[in-house]
C-alpha cells in the first residue's frame, strides 16, 4: 500500500494530483498515514505507530485506515500494483 510516486503531499495536507491537475486536501493524521505509506510501510507498522501516538482503539483505527485507503484508492493516488496488497 503505497501512494503513487508521483503523487505529492504537502505538510500543510495538500495531496496535488499531477497526471490530471486534482488536489485534494488531508488532515494532519492524513499526512502522517500518506507519510508513513511512502517510507513503505505495513499496515502493523502503520497501526503500531498510530495506536501508541494517539488515544484511539484497534478497531476504530482499522476501520478509518481502510476507509482512507479506499479514498485514496478511488482518486487514484494509490500505487495500482500495491493497492492489491492493502
Amino acid at each position: 500500500m503505497k501512494i503513487r510516486k508521483n503523487i505529492a503531499v504537502s505538510d500543510s495536507g495538500l495531496v496535488f494530483n499531477p497526471e490530471n491537475g486534482e488536489s485534494f486536501s488531508v488532515n494532519p493524521i492524513g499526512v502522517e498515514l500518506t507519510s508513513l505509506m511512502r517510507e513503505g510501510k505495513s499496515f502493523d507498522e502503520i497501526s503500531n505507530v498510530i495506536l501508541k501516538k494517539y488515544n484511539t482503539e484497534k478497531q476504530v483505527f482499522e476501520k478509518d485506515f481502510h476507509e482512507f485507503l479506499e479514498t485514496l484508492s478511488n482518486y487514484g493516488l494509490l500505487d495500482k500494483n500495491e493497492k492489491e496488497k492493502a
